[in-house]
Formats: structure tokens, C-alpha cells, sequence
């Protein structure tokens, strides 16, 4: 392990929960919601516009697009001096991060060549990401697991359907 991350273990070792909650754990589960959630549109319309490589492509670049975007806005919005936040930069690196990985999961499956098996699989994928979400909610904000639950699912209903009814215009 290198210095850096021993250094940083070690702080988040020594920070109260209150310090990780605002410092660590909400900046990644914004940039997951967004990451999973932003995506599901632009991927899904393309899917079944264009198939499987083009859904892959505009996927990938939807998740470079977000985490970027939302990187800078977490770290750009906030320099942690009034708020406690923490460092701008830790936070709009670890809201970058994670919204490039809630955006990439539901699109790896359109490395497969058959549009309906990657679709099927991404829907999966979807479901466990959402489900992910409604988990860090339940266990970090004291959010119930049911109403979370519906929360995100309807927001990825809501989205994906969106880009269903653009795929098929």
C-alpha cells in the first residue's frame, strides 16, 4: 500500500461519522445516483436505435461526460472551509469516480454482440445497482430499505423509460 493511501486510511480511521458521511460517503453515493441513473437514457435509446456497439460507445461516453461534470461540480461547489466538507478536490474526485462506475456497470453488458442478451443483462445490472444505492442509503442516512427501494426504482423507471420511448421513435 502506498503512503498516500495508508495516509488516507488512517484519517478516515480518525474521522467521526459525521466527518465521513459529509466527506467521503455522500460525495460517492451523488456521483453513483448519477452515474446509474443519468445513464440509463442515452444507453437504452441507443440500444435499440443503433445495437449493442453504438449502446457501448455512447454508454462510455456518457460516463466519462458525467463523471467529469460531476466531479467538477462537487469540487467546484464547495471549497469545505464553510461547510466541513473536507478537501473540494478528495470530494469531486470520489463523485467523479463513482459516477463513472455507477454509469459503466449497466454498460459493460453491450460488449456482447446481441442487442436483446446485452439488454437483458443490462436490465440485471440495473437492478443490483439500485438496489446498491438503496442499500449505502439505508445503512449511511438511516433511510428504510423499503422506501428507498421504491425511491430509486421509480427515478430508474422513470429514466430508462425515457430512453425506451426514444429507442423506439
Amino acid at each position: 500500500m502506498t503512503e498516500y493511501a495508508q495516509t488516507l486510511l488512517a484519517r478516515w480511521r480518525r474521522s467521526d461519522d459525521r466527518s465521513r458521511l459529509l466527506q467521503v460517503v455522500q460525495p460517492g453515493l451523488v456521483g453513483l445516483i448519477d452515474g446509474t441513473i443519468s445513464t440509463l437514457a442515452p444507453v437504452f435509446a441507443s440500444a435499440y436505435i443503433a445495437g449493442s456497439r453504438a449502446a457501448l460507445l455512447v454508454g462510455l461516453a456518457a460516463a466519462f461526460g458525467a463523471a467529469i461534470s460531476m466531479g467538477l461540480s462537487e469540487g467546484l461547489s464547495d471549497d469545505g472551509q464553510l461547510t466541513g466538507r473536507g478537501s473540494s478536490l478528495v470530494r469531486g474526485l470520489i463523485t467523479g469516480t463513482a459516477t463513472f462506475v455507477g454509469g459503466t456497470f449497466h454498460t459493460l453488458p453491450f460488449l456482447a454482440r446481441d442487442v436483446h442478451t446485452a439488454l437483458l443483462i443490462a436490465y440485471a445490472v440495473v437492478a443490483v445497482e439500485l438496489v446498491a444505492i438503496a442499500w449505502v442509503r439505508r445503512r449511511f442516512l438511516a433511510v428504510s430499505l423499503s422506501r428507498s427501494l421504491a425511491q430509486v426504482t421509480m427515478g430508474g423507471i422513470m429514466v430508462a423509460a425515457v430512453g425506451v420511448a426514444v429507442g423506439h421513435a
